[in-house]
């Protein structure tokens, strides 16, 4: 058996036509038209090496070897079946990464397929077959990959770009844990178009980092039965314990089939399991004499930028330039150190519009890649559990929010002055501290940051840990100010299947009324059949952690629900999972403020499709008015009212699809009736159109009003390296249109040109808000 089971600028009046129109021109300009293909058919794949005819055939790839006969008995039990073993095989002879497979060292490399479907057919055979060899030297590790397919000119590509959707398209996949902790890894995707995407996952699963990047090279290549993906993976893009002579490292393959809604893995996954569960991850062997190198990468950019408009601050108006560097170094083989000066985020994507009918606060994610990239080591608070039906999350508490670095509450920017960065891992240990220091910018003054996070690996796949958190003002306006913040949390998996969820926090500060203490303490259970969540979390009314999120203070809220999962073999119906819940929350005083009992029940098809149908019954208790709309004022008193929604949404496996739902009932003293879509239409591999849209029709004897909120994309790619988008939305509520064009070519690896034009202006009012124009230049050199 070939393997084996192991158990264990000034901006110019442009519109976003025109910003569009511009960003066409430049592309083009920018474009090397050798590397500019001819237009492939709607559906069908392009030609990514150009010439089809040189193109070797996989079976001349493979000659002399295959991956033997099945070691599977079929239907495959996920969790019971044992974890397949590989054994990376050396090679003394340079691999070109063409997408060709035809160097010699290919055929001694040891073929493993027999991949398992985890949808839509659990534990059945693949319906594609999917060969995978792996060949390392002192350097990289590599990948040969045969994606064979019966029907070439169905392949579906989810685009060109950088970081494309993994959700839309075929691909391969293949996640790595260099540590073999089981928990952490590192995961690439390649598409049928040569498309990469990398992102950094931690705590199995748990926590995903999309803003990671890592330098690899791969390429990809056509033939009449499969498409060929050649794959190198530096060792110094990786983190793993040079003091090992012989490395055995976690690792899986996905392959997904786009228009059967299908993906398989080489290691078995159950249908609510991903790529990175690496606790069920194999395991590749033999890895010996192989190198990190220095790990020490230097990325320095240079902005020109331009910004006008009533709303753009005095200070921050007319042309500028900038100049700035981050630095990363790799300390140990599993701690790396991150540096910044003059931090610039102009490329970041702008924060997209909400409807708020609520009396409390918006939470918006955090979109700068410097703060995502390795943000699940300083994630604290209401975390949830990948399928779990937890009940709250992160926008309901988190202890640190990195936007509150750097911007305002309104959201705009802060002058970074720059910072720094430590995370990884030390033995048991994950580790992360992080210091900013922003500039003083109008009437705020300048601040230092700092975040100290230690969590300690317990039974496997659970941690302890502890988070310490300090806003301290700098400079004359801030002297004798301070926020600091305190927690720790526990995060248990036990028996397979139960979580527990725990955490105790304070703050206090130089302000009156900063000082308070939040806890937690939850438990949940998700089986193939079982959804069951319950926690009681209180906060106090003075709780106020100055680099956090908290929606609701002054609340003891109690929440508990029960679902089922029923997944019927070999039917047109995927799953049937109906469920209640239940949220109590009273204010410190028992006096009871909000209580909702939801039922609903959740309906796929093997086809894609899905349907959901949710019924509330609320009770609101007000103790002050509040302003849901200008004009429109909710008068204290009690509150009961019922709701229903009911949603549908298409298969992915089409290039048009979308989601409608649809709601109506009553809301506070009248009623609401809201309607939302969204919808996406990919008619070439290259290009993708978005639209959503939510209106909201409020009828109250305190007043009638609409709270809508449209948006619009278009994106294309000319290749793997350029690609532009055009974005349009318009909130209602705050009577504002913006409008972002952004153009983006990858001139090496992690090296980009950005060209950003940004225009925001409110209805009825002449001139634009903010109009601006960003170009910045990056270049990543690795030492």
């Amino acid at each position: 058996m070939p393997w084996s089971f192991r158990r264990k600028a000034r901006c110019w009046d442009v519109s976003l036509v025109g910003c569009a129109a511009v960003v066409g021109v430049a592309a083009l300009t920018l474009a090397n038209p050798a590397s500019l293909k001819a237009q492939a058919a709607p559906g069908e794949a392009p030609d990514t090496n150009g010439d089809p005819a040189s193109l070797v055939d996989p079976a001349a790839a493979f000659a002399g070897g295959d991956p033997g006969p099945s070691p599977w008995t079929f239907p495959v039990d996920p969790e019971m079946a044992p974890r397949p073993e590989v054994q990376a095989v050396r090679t003394h002879e340079p691999i070109v990464i063409d997408g060709r497979m035809d160097e010699e060292a290919w055929a001694s490399a040891i073929p493993v397929g027999h991949f398992v479907q985890g949808v839509p057919d659990l534990g059945m055979p693949a319906s594609q077959p999917t060969v995978v060899r792996i060949l390392y030297d002192d350097t990289h590790l590599y990948l040969g990959v045969v994606n064979y397919d019966s029907e070439m000119g169905r392949l579906m590509i989810a685009g060109l770009e950088h970081d494309f959707s993994p959700g839309a398209g075929d691909l391969f996949a293949v996640s790595i844990d260099p540590f073999l902790d089981r928990r952490n890894s590192f995961l690439f995707f390649v598409n049928p178009g040569g498309a990469i995407r990398d992102e950094q996952t931690f705590n199995d699963s748990r926590n995903v980092s999309v803003a990671w990047e890592g330098p690899i090279r791969a390429q990809v290549a056509h033939t009449d039965s499969a498409w060929v993906v050649e794959m190198a993976i530096p060792f110094s893009t990786l983190r793993f314990d040079p003091n090992r002579p012989i490395q055995d490292w976690g690792i899986n393959f996905l392959r997904r089939v786009r228009r059967s809604n299908e993906s398989s893995y080489w290691s078995p996954l159950s249908r609510r399991e991903v790529i990175h569960r690496m606790s069920r991850a194999g395991t590749m062997t033999g890895l010996e004499g192989i190198r990190s190198g220095r790990n020490l990468t230097v990325k320095p950019f240079a902005l020109a930028a331009d910004s006008r408009g009533r709303a753009v601050p005095d200070d921050a108006a007319g042309s500028r330039a900038d100049a700035g560097v981050d630095l990363k170094y790799g300390i140990t083989p599993g701690i790396t150190m991150d540096l910044t000066y003059r931090t610039d985020f102009a490329q970041a994507e702008l924060d997209q519009e909400q409807v708020n009918l609520t009396r409390f606060s918006l939470f918006f994610p955090e979109r700068r890649e410097f703060f995502i990239e390795n943000a699940g080591v300083f994630q604290f608070g209401d975390q949830n559990e990948r399928n779990y039906r937890m009940g709250a999350s992160l926008r309901d508490f988190t202890l640190f929010h990195s936007r509150r670095i750097g911007l305002t509450s309104g959201g705009e920017p802060i002058p970074i002055l720059g910072g720094g960065r430590v995370t990884g891992r030390a033995g048991d240990f994950e580790v992360g501290v992080l210091n900013m220091q922003t500039e003083a910018y109008g009437d705020l003054p300048a601040e230092n940051f700092s975040v100290a996070r230690v969590k300690r690996n317990v039974m496997g796949n659970s941690d302890i840990g502890v988070l310490v958190v300090n806003r301290q003002g700098t400079g004359r306006l801030g002297e004798g100010s301070y926020n600091r913040s305190w927690g720790a949390d526990a995060n248990l998996r036990l028996l397979g299947n139960l979580v527990i969820t725990s955490y105790l926090a304070g703050t206090a500060g130089s302000e009156p009324g900063s000082s308070g203490v939040a806890w937690r303490a939850g438990a949940a259970w998700r089986d193939r059949f079982w959804n069951t969540s319950a926690f009681v979390r209180r906060v106090d009314e003075d709780f106020d952690p100055g680099v956090g999120f908290v929606r609701r203070r002054n609340a003891l809220h109690r929440y508990a629900t029960v679902g089922i999962h029923h997944q019927p073999e070999g039917s047109w119906l995927q799953e049937l999972a109906p469920y209640v819940e239940v949220d109590h929350i009273s204010n410190l005083a028992g006096v009871l403020e909000t209580r909702i009992v939801s039922g609903g029940v959740d309906l796929s098809v093997r086809s894609g499709e899905s349907f959901s149908l949710t019924v509330n019954d609320r009770f609101e208790r007000l103790a002050n008015p509040f302003a849901i709309a200008s004009g429109v004022v909710i008068q204290p008193g009690e509150y009961g009212f019922r709701d229903a929604s009911v949603s549908v949404q298409s298969s992915s496996s089409r290039n048009l699809n979308g989601r409608v739902q649809v709601g109506h009932g009553e809301f506070w003293s009248g009623t609401r009736t809201s309607f939302s879509t969204r919808a996406s239409w990919r008619p070439r591999y290259d290009l993708l159109t978005e639209v959503s849209m939510e209106r909201n029709q409020i009828e109250l004897p305190e007043g009638d009003f609409r709270a809508d909120v449209a948006r619009g994309a278009l994106r294309y790619a000319w290749s793997t390296r350029l690609s532009g988008s055009a974005f349009l939305q318009y909130n209602r509520q705050t009577e504002q249109w913006i409008s972002n064009a952004r153009l983006n070519f990858r001139h090496a690896p992690m090296s980009d040109v950005f060209l950003i034009f940004t225009d925001r202006r409110r209805t009825g009012m002449d001139g634009p808000q903010e109009r601006s124009v960003a170009l910045k230049v990056t270049r990543l050199v690795a030492f």
